[in-house]
């Protein structure tokens, strides 16, 4: 398998396999983490309108702003609490890997770790609500 190729979120599948046809609302998500790893591989892409589509609507912002110096390197899932197939609800908790790029100072790493929460509507599509900075 090409590198340049796997999907963004670490699943170890090809994008065009795993998130892209989320992105490309060709399919929804059918659970908490796959929609997690999708909002993931969304941020690494830029891809603000997947973003909103999937935020819950009564927390979702009405732009997205990405930061320019952020590079996002990696994924980890720690944990999951329902978010099943048949949950109306779900808790993902992960760590996702970045570094900060400055033409003026050397690269900095970091990461964002993180409990969200989704929940699913009456249609089954599931919707990012709010985290829980850790």
């Amino acid at each position: 398998m090409n590198e340049i190729n796997l999907c963004p979120c670490n699943s170890g599948k090809l994008y065009v396999d795993c998130c892209q046809p989320l992105h490309l609302n060709a399919q929804n998500a059918l659970t908490a983490e796959q929609l997690m790893r999708s909002r993931y591989c969304a941020f690494v892409l830029h891809d603000a309108d997947y973003l909103l589509r999937t935020w819950h609507p009564r927390t979702r912002p009405q732009t997205i702003e990405f930061e320019k110096n952020i590079v996002w390197t990696g994924l980890n899932i720690n944990g999951r609490k329902q978010g099943r197939k048949k949950d109306q609800q779900g808790w993902v908790t992960f760590v996702a890997h970045y570094r900060v790029v400055d033409l003026e100072e050397p690269p900095q790493t970091g990461h964002l770790h993180e409990t969200s929460f989704f929940s699913r509507d009456s249609a089954g599509h599931w919707y990012y609500e709010d985290g829980q900075i850790k």
